[in-house]
């Protein structure tokens, strides 16, 4: 009998410690032993590569329900593992919402033996189910509950401090949240130039995210609630959040750490808009300054794909959003390379900082007893975005054609290869997410 199922050698292994040559057996889906030889029944040389914890993108939009002609669970979640991700956190604005018990277990079941990465599915707030979401974020497989302060796609919208404040009342763990202030958008819509998606961010302005966070801030402070702030696009938001870690974490995404107004609206028109806007090269090097200083907590795609169709209509009748969930991983990888960001950071953001703050079971390192999760890479492989390697159903993203530097070779779950190499495995073994806070042991 083999000593392992899996081994995988001649790498180097990030491990708690840091980067270390060494080998990974893998017995019944989790990690057995580190520094090991022996039998397996299957051994994978992974010379000249890094073999790093599964990369967790916790924010994702996969569309289905109902909106499957822009992406649906099987095709979000191949794109993930083809970029390296092996699991996700899914949003909650589908067609119905998320937003009942019922609608959760759809998606879990929907998700079965269709979605290749690891997953969790998160319950949208609103006004009607606030009372129910101490019960519903318990549910399994559920990553929280999720406040849309501002709209966005989708009408799931919690915009007034009082609806606000009972759902903050309502159960325990941390709650992502949306924010942009959605009485100040209403009073600036005129702000928006037809046929100009450069007057996206002039609308959706730094006010009205900043005036978003300080009323969550409050709210948090006045109920004892634990928040995650998604999608931070301003400098002054991330010292403000700086300020308040014992109740609030944040999040970026690759878009507004790669892409800049001046630049990205000329060049891609509406296919750059999205929710919060990408803004001007200052508030990206002002991120990535406060990125330097730790306060970011966590990298999220926001993986939010529409049409090519739906995205050439006119500004602002064009919908929100970019794909980005399997470009997520390569983006970081190629500013790791230029210098912008550590190798250690990158993991921290997106394996042990996931791991932390939402308390997931069996991920985010490279420990015995943890799940089997790997995303190995190339650090110094060169190569180019091309619209063949894409898997997303929407069939685009604003990277096309982008030349990076270190690239995702195999995404391994649990001990088995779903991607190596861009060959995906003959089928898909994503599973639901454990987490501590609703986790019960079999």
């Amino acid at each position: 009998m083999p000593t392992y199922d899996l081994l995988l050698k001649n790498g180097t292994v990030w491990t708690p410690g840091g980067p270390v040559e060494t080998s990974v057996g893998v017995r019944g889906g989790r990690i057995a032993a580190i520094g090991v030889a022996g039998d397996a029944g299957e051994t994978i040389d992974c010379a000249g590569l890094m073999v790093l914890p599964g990369l967790i993108d916790s924010q994702v939009h996969f569309r289905e329900p109902g909106l499957e002609a822009k992406e649906d669970l099987e095709s979000g979640s191949r794109a993930a593992v083809l970029g390296g991700v092996t699991a996700v956190f899914e949003m909650p604005n589908t067609k119905p919402n998320t937003d009942s018990a019922d609608a959760v277990n759809d998606k879990l079941t929907r998700a079965r033996d269709r979605m290749w990465c690891d997953h969790a599915f998160y319950v949208g707030a609103t006004a009607a189910n606030a009372e129910q979401l101490a019960e519903l974020e318990r549910l399994p497989g559920t990553a929280g509950v999720k406040i849309f302060m501002g709209a966005s796609t989708g009408d799931l919208l919690v915009s007034e401090d009082a609806a606000l404040e009972r759902v903050l009342r309502s159960g325990q763990r941390r709650v992502a949240i949306h924010a942009e202030d959605e009485a100040r958008m209403q009073a600036r819509s005129g702000e928006r130039v037809a046929g100009d998606p450069s007057s996206h961010p002039v609308w959706r302005d730094d006010e009205s995210a900043m005036l978003a966070t300080r009323r969550i801030l409050a709210l948090a402070r006045k109920t004892g609630r634990r928040i995650h702030v998604l999608h931070v696009t301003t400098p002054a938001e991330l010292e403000l959040l700086a300020q308040n870690k014992d109740i609030a974490t944040c999040e970026l995404t690759p878009q507004h750490l790669t892409l800049a107004a001046e630049d990205a609206y000329p060049r891609l028109g509406s296919f750059a808009q999205m929710n919060p806007p990408i803004r001007s090269a200052a508030h990206r090097d002002g991120l990535w300054h406060w990125l330097g200083q730790g306060a970011a907590d966590v990298l999220g795609s926001d993986h939010a794909p529409h049409t090519r169709e739906e995205k050439a209509k006119p500004y602002p009748e064009s919908p929100s959003g970019m794909p980005g969930v399997q470009t997520i991983v390569p983006l970081m990888l190629n500013h790791v390379a230029e210098g912008r960001l550590t190798l250690a950071r990158l993991v921290d953001l997106m394996a042990s900082g996931p791991q932390r703050i939402f308390g997931l079971v069996g991920k985010g390192r490279i420990a015995v007893g943890y799940d089997a999760d790997f995303t190995v890479v190339d650090l110094k492989a060169r190569w180019t975005v091309t619209g063949d390697w894409l898997a997303s159903r929407c069939g685009w993203s604003p990277f096309e054609g982008m030349p990076l530097t270190g690239r995702p070779i195999g995404t391994i779950l649990r001990g088995h290869r779903v991607m190596w190499d861009g060959t995906l495995a003959t089928a898909a073994t994503g599973r639901p997410i454990r987490f501590e806070s609703t986790y019960r042991p079999a």
